[in-house]
């Protein structure tokens, strides 16, 4: 489908966890060393094109038949580690989210009821099967959530103006910081203040955190959120700056300092948003 693959699809953001081929079992690691030895393996944007091109027979395809053999590969400290895409299961998660996301009538013109009824009931039989399943991989649209910043620090930020196709922004941190870091932000949260959606966030990503392996990597990738931010505000952002700030004045007492570092955060990524509904 040529006209398909020069498109770059975005506006998505990704947590992503790499684990090193220790962390799976056989014969699943095994595939996954000789995948990691290839020359080139897929990037986000093939991933994101051949999801697409399931949406465009009549009537679409919302989840792959059959499971991903794909993962991202990255080397940490000479240990290979891997990121299994996981297709198929994100697409049904997906599913459960789109319901609560788009006006019934919306829905039900991209994907008909019958549609998404199958797949929910391949899913719930899937399940059955894979009750500990979890993906490895996260998704945003149209925003980066402020608990995913609560992960890093502004130094492990990545940013490169002019990436292999488009500006790349990134951070990375080994998993056992991330740990820490979630656990002193709830600890500091529910010592400072009541508990609320931020607090949420934190528990849920912490519990997901648990279940990967402790020399795991873990990633933040903008994706395609680069093509929404002007070229000026991606260089100059620091979000997670700006979350580890809030959080260090929280501690202090610093209730003023908290609510300046929020703002500057959430009024960034309001302006973001906003463009979802935009004409």
């Amino acid at each position: 489908m040529p006209a398909l693959s020069s498109v770059l699809v975005p506006y998505a953001s990704y947590l992503r966890i790499y684990e090193p081929l220790a962390a799976f079992p056989e014969p699943e690691r095994g595939h996954w060393t000789r995948y990691a030895r290839r020359d080139a393996t897929p990037t986000a944007q093939d991933e994101l094109r051949r999801s697409l091109a399931d949406l465009l027979p009549t009537p679409p395809v919302p989840v792959p038949v059959h499971e991903s053999a794909d993962a991202f590969v990255a080397e940490v400290d000479g240990v290979v580690c891997v990121c299994p895409w996981r297709t198929r299961l994100r697409g049904w998660l997906a599913l459960e989210e789109l319901a609560q996301q788009l006006p019934a009538p919306l829905l039900d013109a991209a994907l008909p009821p019958v549609v998404r009824g199958q797949a929910a009931a391949d899913f719930e039989q899937w399940r059955v099967h894979n009750p500990d399943a979890r993906p490895w991989i996260r998704t945003a649209v149209w925003h980066v959530p402020v608990g995913w910043f609560t992960l890093f620090a502004d130094e492990e930020r990545e940013y490169e103006a002019q990436g292999p196709a488009a500006p790349v922004l990134r951070y990375r941190t080994p998993m056992v910081q991330a740990r820490r870091r979630v656990a002193r932000a709830l600890r500091t949260l529910r010592e400072t203040i009541d508990e609320g959606p931020l607090t949420d966030v934190l528990l849920d990503v912490g519990r997901w955190l648990e279940e990967f392996h402790p020399r795991s990597l873990v990633e933040l990738d903008y994706g395609g959120l680069v093509h929404a931010l002007p070229g000026e505000q991606l260089a100059d952002d620091r979000s997670a700056a700006d979350v580890t700030e809030g959080i260090a004045a929280l501690r202090a007492g610093d209730g003023e300092g908290a609510a300046e570092a929020y703002a500057r955060l959430t009024e960034r990524w309001r302006a973001v948003r906003d463009r979802q509904f935009a004409n």
